[in-house]
């Protein structure tokens, strides 16, 4: 009897391990899956910053969970503490102690230093974020039911033509391509104005760390440095509609040389006419 009760629980012991190597695994393999401007199967951290802003989120969120556990670990502590040392069978006569004056300041001044610890970071980084540097390249950025309009002001190098961006289901990853892409060169400053033409819409692009709301009669500004090339996939992230969930957002970070080229080849590939036909479509 006793040799398998023993085998029993070194059954359960070799599973119980199992399981736990097996949830290790997967947690690591799903931390590091964290994708480059799109999410991952199974991805359990954020999409890899592409920008200083959101690497100062990425930071300062990581602070608040280790900031958290500590405390949790810290009450828990306490609570199993009184259980043990203070439980009726320890303390026959209860004590009738009512106040301490030194517990009594420690558990005000300490949360008072936490909420100070944690204000600092916090400010600076709203600070970088609601800072207003001198833009490379603006766009302003249209919110409609259910599509994006993007319109580039008209520079040296091109400009001055404005086009919608609609969701391509035909392109991957699923549900979040569009048939015309929003173009930025890299390391450039890029400020976004951001507004609707309808109902409530939220400009939303994880890599950069930020999102933006976009209201109707109302002109939000933001603004990001992309500091690597590739594609970047957000969405729509304000409830606004039967389609909300079709409204995906893309952003090529090309190079300088490209965007110019892209910017050139824009001026006739999104002209319009008067009667607001495109140009291209009209030769």
């Amino acid at each position: 009897m006793r040799t398998t009760q023993a085998q029993h629980r070194s059954s359960w012991g070799l599973a119980a391990g199992a399981f736990a190597a097996l949830g290790t695994a997967l947690v690591s393999t799903a931390a590091l899956a964290a994708g480059i401007g799109q999410p991952e199967p199974w991805q359990m951290d954020r999409q890899v910053a592409v920008t200083e802003n959101a690497r100062d989120i990425h930071t300062f969120e990581q602070g608040m969970h280790w900031l958290s556990f500590g405390i949790s670990a810290f009450v828990l502590g306490l609570i199993v503490y009184c259980i043990i040392k203070f439980n009726a069978k320890a303390n026959p006569v209860p004590s009738k102690t009512t106040h301490n004056t030194m517990i009594e300041i420690a558990w005000t001044i300490v949360p008072v230093l936490i909420l100070v610890a944690v204000a600092i970071p916090s400010f600076r980084l709203l600070r970088t974020q609601l800072s207003d540097p001198k833009a490379d390249v603006i766009i302003k950025v249209i919110g409609h039911a259910w599509y994006w309009s993007y319109e580039y002001p008209a520079v040296e190098n091109g400009g001055g033509f404005t086009f919608d961006a609609n969701i391509d289901e035909e392109k991957q990853p699923k549900l979040l391509g569009t048939d015309n892409d929003m173009v930025v060169p890299v390391n450039k400053i890029v400020k976004i104005q951001v507004t609707a033409a309808d109902v409530l819409h939220s400009w939303a692009m994880p890599s950069f760390g930020f999102k933006i709301d976009a209201i109707p009669g109302r002109l939000n500004q933001f603004w990001f440095k992309a500091e690597r090339e590739g594609t970047y996939h957000g969405q729509c992230s304000e409830l606004c509609g039967a389609r909300h969930a079709y409204m995906p957002i893309t952003v090529q970070v090309v190079s300088d040389e490209a965007y110019a080229a892209w910017l050139a080849e824009g001026k006739t590939k999104f002209a319009r006419l008067d009667d607001g036909s495109k140009f291209a479509e009209a030769k």
